[in-house]
């Protein structure tokens, strides 16, 4: 929030929402690098501060430094993979973020990062709200792409760095703690049954949705880069 009333006069000639628009466009489009930023600024759309709109500045000083870098495909592997992951402890709100990206021949073709809608109480039950997230996209993405490849011969592997939200979304071994969780957040569930979707661990450290869902140090963040597709054209 602004600390007094000369800076709230100031940020009234700054074109917050406006710069906010034309990086959520670029976000959205070819970005998904920068949506982790976006998305957090947003939240201040009300009400933002000068220290706000000097990170939409660096932002700007990003995009204009990597102009030369594109969403790359080269692989020639059209199966759908996806990483999802969750943080729940580097906000003040205490909602956790979650994060999702879907790649096809090496580069994302979907990504997203938004507020849980409600608290949770481990880290657990963040990391399985996000794979639901994640399961109604994959679904989406099937229909979209079985015109162009044809339908999926195998389960679309989700990837997922917490080990207990794997075996809650496999079999529910934690009914005592968790049967307050509203079961809109168990279709993950019936996904795996039909073999829509399977889940497999993947370790924190190659975790690429983490550059979804919390600031990264720079070493980290350019090899998560990479990862989704965006190379120097």
């Amino acid at each position: 929030m602004p600390a007094d009333a000369t800076e709230v006069a100031y940020m009234a000639k700054v074109p917050y929402h406006k710069a906010i628009g034309s990086l959520i466009y670029a976000a959205e489009a070819t970005q998904p690098d920068i949506t982790f930023a976006i998305s957090t600024l947003s939240q201040f759309l009300e009400n933002p501060s000068h220290v706000h709109w000097e990170a939409i500045k660096w932002i700007f000083q990003y995009l204009t430094s990597t102009k030369t870098h594109t969403l790359t495909y080269r692989n020639e592997c059209h199966d759908l993979i996806v990483f999802t992951n969750a943080d729940g402890t580097s906000q003040e709100h205490h909602h956790a973020i979650s994060g999702f990206t879907f790649l096809i021949d090496g580069g994302a073709v979907s990504w997203a990062s938004h507020k849980q809608e409600l608290i949770t109480l481990s880290t657990a039950k963040a990391e399985y709200m996000a794979t639901m997230d994640a399961a109604k996209e994959c679904i989406w993405l099937h229909r979209l792409t079985e015109p162009l490849f044809g339908a999926a011969s195998t389960p679309t592997t989700l990837y997922c760095d917490n080990q207990a939200a794997l075996h809650l979304a496999e079999d529910d071994n934690y009914h005592a703690c968790t049967k307050h969780i509203d079961i809109r957040y168990h279709f993950i569930r019936q996904t795996i049954t039909q073999k829509q979707i399977a889940m497999e661990y993947c370790p924190t450290e190659e975790m690429m949705a983490d550059i979804l869902t919390k600031a990264l140090p720079k070493y980290k963040a350019a090899i998560h880069v990479q990862n989704l597709g965006i190379h120097h054209a």
